[in-house]
């Protein structure tokens, strides 16, 4: 089975290496990119390492390299730093970099679904939701997700694990929405063990509201933080990436938080995903508080506005 990864930045090749290294999900992996040099050079770095892997052949490639892929994974346009999303206080985060990221999107979507017309596409590009409606409307097909809000996710399981002491399988929480300054932590339904974790951090010294503020601050922010760090926040998405694309070519119909386009909502947003061999096959809304879906509903009409915002920039 063959899989496109198209960017061969930060993220294309974290990607790349997560693939390869989680292993036996598929054959082949073609990496595109517009600079053709860097993605020779990843794609040839990684095949050093594809022996300790089972059996995977990485190449890079042209957009016509990518016929009869089975999934696209799409990294191209610029990250937060090079599209200056990195300040903290304001409030586009992410979406910041949706008008350029548009842009790249008109041109690389259409070349991708010219070659590969049956293939699944799995958006990871900041601000990934927008950008998978927008890819929806060049593909003019539904097979299409973004990594959402699993990355998200995870930072809470971590974050909760480190106040509880205890494992982050252990814990059980979830975001939803936006994968961005919107987004949803659901407190109300985390829970270690069957306990609610609010009733587990309850119990400690510091008080329950600033504890909750600290872990979504630092969840909100965590690709800040990292950026400031190491210039980039690749191998957590990388990671979150090539597990989503196992869920697609196993056919695993997995339960996770990932983004689709809901007619409810009618906007691409992260629910609970039943995830497959055509994308995300079903979306279930978790039980939520009152002011859980409040957040979710502002959550949704930032998505909507940054929808037509893209739409609007390819169109121009």
């Amino acid at each position: 089975m063959k899989v496109g990864v198209v960017g061969a930045g930060a993220v294309g090749a974290a990607t790349v290496l997560s693939l390869v290294e989680r292993g036996g999900m598929c054959r082949e992996i073609v990496l595109v990119d517009k600079a053709a040099e860097r993605a020779a050079g990843v794609a040839t770095d990684m095949r050093y390492a594809a022996p300790l892997s089972p059996v995977v052949d990485v190449r890079a490639g042209g957009y016509q390299d990518l016929d009869d892929a089975a999934l696209v994974i799409i990294t191209a346009g610029v990250n937060e730093k090079t599209g200056g999303a990195t300040d903290r206080s304001d409030p586009q985060g992410r979406l910041r970099l949706l008008d350029t990221n548009a842009k790249v999107y008109a041109d690389v979507v259409p070349r991708i679904v010219a070659v590969a017309p049956h293939a699944v596409l799995m958006v990871v590009t900041d601000p990934p939701d927008p950008l998978a409606d927008l890819t929806r409307h060049l593909a003019r097909h539904d097979r299409v997700f973004s990594t959402g809000t699993l990355i998200d996710s995870l930072r809470f399981r971590v974050h909760l694990a480190d106040r509880l002491r205890v494992r982050p399988l252990d814990v059980h929480a979830m975001v939803v929405g936006e994968h961005g300054t919107s987004e949803v932590l659901l407190w109300s339904s985390a829970e270690m063990g069957g306990i609610p974790v609010l009733d587990l951090l309850d119990d400690g010294e510091q008080p329950l509201d600033a504890v909750r503020a600290e872990v979504e601050e630092s969840i909100r922010y965590a690709n800040i933080t990292i950026i400031e760090g190491t210039g980039a926040s690749q191998y957590g998405i990388g990671a979150v990436s090539a597990r989503l694309a196992e869920a697609v070519l196993r056919d695993e119909r997995a339960a996770l938080p990932v983004a689709a386009y809901n007619p409810g909502f009618d906007v691409t947003l992260s629910l609970v995903s039943v995830l497959g061999a055509g994308g995300v096959i079903e979306m279930h809304q978790p039980r939520m508080t009152p002011e859980e879906r409040a957040a979710l509903d502002r959550s949704v009409s930032t998505l909507r506005d940054a929808t037509r915002r893209a739409l609007a920039a390819v169109d121009q």
